[in-house]
């Protein structure tokens, strides 16, 4: 009798864990966007950061725009290194998505950028957003707010 316990509960618990884990996924076409995520901010903060990571299974297609009820406007945005300074541009044309490829957006390089934020993010919420696609179109996702200071295994939750 135990034992066929043990067993449901372990089922159970399998199927709640699995159940967890996708649930922070959006599709839209062949498109998969997994784990958005966003860090809290500051309450004088005016622009936050978003995290994910896009998964193309199909032909190539771009990123070419994103809003949020929370933002201003939406704009994606580019860090890295030239030289031993670090920039940050806005990419003008989206984000292209090579067919069949993973594209992620992490801290320090592609991100989304949620300007002119209306209320700052708090950590334990979700921000909703509509990201648009060119050929697939768009899908509504929300980006789950973590710590202020981000931490690995926030960082590391869309891996």
């Amino acid at each position: 009798m135990i034992r066929k316990h043990i067993g449901i509960f372990v089922a159970l618990a399998a199927t709640l864990s699995f159940g967890t884990a996708r649930a922070h996924e959006f599709k839209v076409g062949e498109i998969e966007i997994g784990h958005p995520y966003s860090r809290a901010m500051l309450p004088v903060a005016k622009v936050g950061g978003g995290y994910l990571k896009i998964t193309n299974a199909g032909p190539a297609d771009r990123l070419v725009s994103a809003s949020s009820d929370r933002a201003g406007s939406v704009e994606f945005h580019e860090m890295k290194m030239n030289g031993a300074i670090m920039e940050m541009r806005e990419l003008q044309g989206g984000i292209v998505l090579p067919a069949k490829s993973t594209v992620e957006l992490k801290p320090g390089g592609y991100h989304v950028m949620f300007m002119n934020v209306t209320k700052p993010f708090k950590e334990g919420e979700m921000v909703k957003a509509t990201l648009v696609f060119e050929k697939a179109g768009p899908v509504d996702v929300e980006f789950a707010v973590g710590p202020i200071a981000g931490d690995k295994a926030h960082s590391e939750h869309g891996k």
